[in-house]
């Protein structure tokens, strides 16, 4: 299963998401806020990276444009997460560097569904 870096700094999000992602059988760690979201990406290279958007400390438009333009973590895939569903919001992410989208309340079906496609999409050659 995926090495996932949850970075969100709500409390219950990310206790009941990290729970379920561990439950799928994921290994699951945690970052509070963007600049330790970016820090950790180095440090622990995930397979992939589940950031929330309105972070504290940076927010997680500039984390993401900050691990995408770091050479040695920019192939991680980052999925943005966000109470935000408006159309706007989804292509501010992807415009950030963002590899994909999903709307708080999280359904972990499809999430999960997500993180698949990414993870398999990373690891075909020439991808």
């Amino acid at each position: 299963m995926a090495r996932i870096l949850l970075v969100e700094d709500n409390e219950m999000n990310r206790d009941m998401l990290s729970r379920r992602l561990i439950k799928q059988g994921h290994e699951v760690s945690i970052a509070v806020d963007g600049a330790a979201g970016v820090a950790q990406t180095k440090a622990e290279l995930p397979d992939i990276v589940l950031m929330d958007m309105s972070l504290p400390v940076i927010d997680g438009w500039e984390a993401t444009r900050q691990i995408k333009a770091d050479d040695s973590i920019k192939h991680i895939p980052v999925i943005a997460l966000t109470a935000h569903a408006m159309i706007s919001d989804r292509d501010k992410a992807l415009a950030a560097g963002c590899d994909d989208f999903d709307t708080k309340p999280v359904e972990l079906v499809r999430l999960v569904e997500k993180i698949k496609a990414l993870l398999n999409k990373s690891a075909t050659p020439g991808s």
